[in-house]
């Protein structure tokens, strides 16, 4: 008989809605070895899928309250600041995915801390623009104040440029007129947003541009904060704004911390250069002297480096004035370059001319840089009738996406680090909807980023061991689920 601490805590879970009465019921009767354990229960719920391996390691702790906040369940930390952390939870009464955003406990006794965080909450609630991260609702649970917003499946703008280094001038200046049209809308609203930087920008799966965190805001419910978190979060805002002699809450201070993104976006280098500590964040000489785009890269086009340089002005007075008018230039430029519009793929009706031997084969497309995996992948997938296509470099293969996308795309992160993460992430915006199974395969060291992944029917996070033959059955699932969209049968 199992000892009763393993039934307890199975309860518990039922009656927390982790899981249901029949799922722990056949678990329990699986552990019929009278020597299971909790930690035998919770591997065996999270090899089956009811718990993510962050909930079965915080339960194990006796943390298991820490999880259930009002109506939400979180399921795995998603980020984390030193004001607050962000996780993804599930709503339990509609199974909606959300992310929260809750304090930090070292705060959650500071009743100014307290206050900023239900003020950042409550000014989200008013927001109401696609350019912009929603908040639902606010919440407490004891000592634990928290928010709901939209769960954005893609990452933020800094793990995207860590993967592609630098964006195309389509890409870039898209992703600016998303953030400006944001900023423009908040402002009609009366607020500024105050800590615009790579991190606090989210781009969704189909590649939207989106703001959060407009926790240091300004407009009418301004609050003049004291030395600490909040100003220690806005310290280039503040070096920049005390050294032009503007106020806290200027508008022309978003768009020059926006103009550094966009510079960012384009080629991949810092527009301030990277600051060691704080000391080196708040030297005037950082945002004074900036070097002009057009210097960093030549190649760009003068209507591009004229908007970001304009926006990088020290001088307030010689920046845009409001992101209304930095809307309109940039919309202006997508339309003077020609890419107001993704341009249509061209549609080519004369037949493919393949020879019966090879026109029904699928291309499998594998991200690993070790020979001898190399080998195996690329043996054994031709000896199963596969066309592989195996690259060292993962920036390369996110590219062919774009022009000559495989049937199948799989990342070994083993091989490729952790910047497989944000690559298999990437290649879902690249792919944009289009049929393509994605494979990520984790090292066990990697685990624990399982749960960081949405998986769908064509979209799989296996971690290791996993067998070729394992590998395969998975792909041959995708490519079922993807049957009826795929440009095979």
């Amino acid at each position: 008989m199992l000892k009763t601490s393993v039934e307890s805590i199975g309860h518990q879970l039922v009656r927390k809605e982790f899981l249901k009465q029949s799922q722990l019921e056949n678990c329990l009767a699986q552990l019929r070895d009278s020597s299971a354990n909790i930690a035998d229960l919770l591997r065996l719920l999270e090899r089956k899928q009811y718990l993510t391996s962050y909930q079965a390691g915080k339960i194990l702790r006796g943390d298991m309250d820490f999880l259930v906040l009002g109506r939400y369940t979180l399921m795995y930390r998603n980020g984390a600041g030193s004001f607050a952390r962000v996780f993804r939870a599930r709503a339990r009464d509609t199974g909606e995915m959300v992310g929260i955003k809750l304090l930090r406990q070292r705060y959650a006794q500071d009743p100014s801390s307290v206050a900023e965080f239900h003020r950042e909450a409550e000014l989200g609630k008013t927001l109401n623009h696609p350019n912009i991260v929603p908040i639902y609702e606010v919440g407490q649970e004891g000592d634990n104040h928290y928010f709901s917003m939209e769960f954005i499946e893609g990452g933020n703008l800094r793990e995207l440029i860590q993967i592609r280094k630098s964006l195309s001038v389509k890409d870039a200046t898209r992703s600016t007129l998303d953030m400006a049209s944001g900023l423009e809308y908040a402002l009609s609203r009366g607020f500024t947003h105050r800590d615009l930087k790579m991190t606090n920008v989210l781009l969704s799966s189909k590649g939207v541009a989106k703001l959060v965190d407009f926790g240091l805001a300004g407009g009418d419910l301004h609050m003049h904060h004291e030395p600490g978190e909040s100003s220690a979060r806005a310290l280039e805002y503040a070096t920049l704004e005390k050294s032009t002699g503007v106020p806290s809450n200027d508008p022309r201070s978003d768009l020059f911390f926006l103009g550094a993104i966009y510079y960012e976006l384009l080629t991949g280098i810092q527009a301030f250069g990277k600051a060691r500590d704080r000391s080196e964040r708040a030297q005037v000489s950082r945002y004074r002297d900036v070097r002009p785009v057009n210097e960093v890269d030549p190649a760009l086009p003068r209507g591009v480096t004229e908007i970001v340089n304009r926006l990088l002005q020290y001088n307030p007075n010689l920046r845009y004035q409001t992101p209304t008018a930095l809307v309109a230039d940039l919309k202006a430029l997508q339309r003077e370059l020609g890419i107001a519009r993704p341009a249509p793929a061209p549609v080519d009706l004369a037949p493919k001319k393949r020879s019966k031997s090879t026109r029904n084969l699928r291309t499998v497309m594998c991200i690993e840089n070790r020979s001898k995996q190399q080998n195996d992948l690329r043996s054994y997938f031709s000896k199963h009738g596969y066309r592989v296509l195996v690259l060292n470099d993962l920036q390369r293969g996110l590219n062919r996406l774009g022009t000559n996308p495989p049937d199948c795309l799989v990342i070994m992160a083993e091989s490729v680090g952790n910047s497989a993460l944000a690559g298999f992430r990437e290649a879902a915006r690249i792919r944009n909807g289009t049929p393509m199974v994605t494979v990520l395969v984790l090292s066990e060291d990697q685990a624990e980023h399982k749960d960081e992944f949405e998986e769908s029917p064509t979209e799989k996070v296996l971690v290791q061991p996993v067998t070729l033959r394992q590998l395969r059955k998975r792909i041959l699932e995708g490519f079922r689920a993807a049957n009826g969209h795929s440009r095979h049968d």
